[in-house]
């Protein structure tokens, strides 16, 4: 439990340097993302970002368990 928690912190905090950088990546504006605007209000629901994203952990997670 210990190094999982080292790990996911140093993950953090890679991620927290690396921000500059991974903000220019188009997560969160990708097609089909909800995004409506009308007046005095706005509401972004990245749906889609958010299938991918998980996609990809799952992946990462399912090669690290074999």
């Amino acid at each position: 439990m210990q190094r999982t928690l080292i790990v996911i912190g140093l993950v953090i905090a890679a991620v927290g340097l690396a921000w500059p950088w991974l903000r220019r990546l188009p997560f969160g504006r990708l097609p089909g993302d909800i995004h409506i605007v009308r007046e005095g209000f706005s509401f972004h629901f990245p749906i889609v970002t958010c299938i991918v994203i998980s996609i990809v952990v799952s992946v990462i997670l399912w090669m690290f368990r074999r």
